[in-house]
């Protein structure tokens, strides 16, 4: 894989990093003020703060799980191992890590992860 395509990946898991990190910031500061507001409320207004908190707490789950992918995908970078694919070895397309920087497996196998879960 080429340096220059690498460093361009880097760069853009970086940013992409960034942008996750700035979402978390502002949603635990959402968090916060709900739960300090949360004082005598009609269970109308306690019922949505629920739902807003529940929201929060997936979003926060799933931009979790992102940004644990673009650390592995930046340690693969500092190890040389990235655009490999994990289960059979072969090389990630650059088209695919372009649209998916973090992506660990080839079309091939992830098709095959997929034809495996729908079963």
């Amino acid at each position: 894989m080429a340096e220059s395509f690498t460093l361009e990946m880097k760069q853009k898991l970086l940013s992409m990093r960034q942008e996750i990190l700035e979402r978390m910031s502002e949603s635990n500061s959402e968090f916060k003020s709900i739960a300090t507001s949360m004082g005598i409320q009609d269970s109308i207004d306690s019922a949505a703060d629920d739902i807003a908190i529940k929201k929060m707490e997936a979003v926060n789950k799933h931009e979790a799980d992102r940004l644990r992918a673009i650390e592995n995908a930046l340690e693969r970078i500092h190890t040389g191992k990235y655009g490999m694919c994990l289960r059979c070895g072969k090389k990630i397309p650059e088209e695919r890590l372009r649209a998916l920087p973090y992506a660990v497996l080839c079309l091939s196998c992830k098709n095959a992860e997929e034809g495996v879960g729908r079963r």
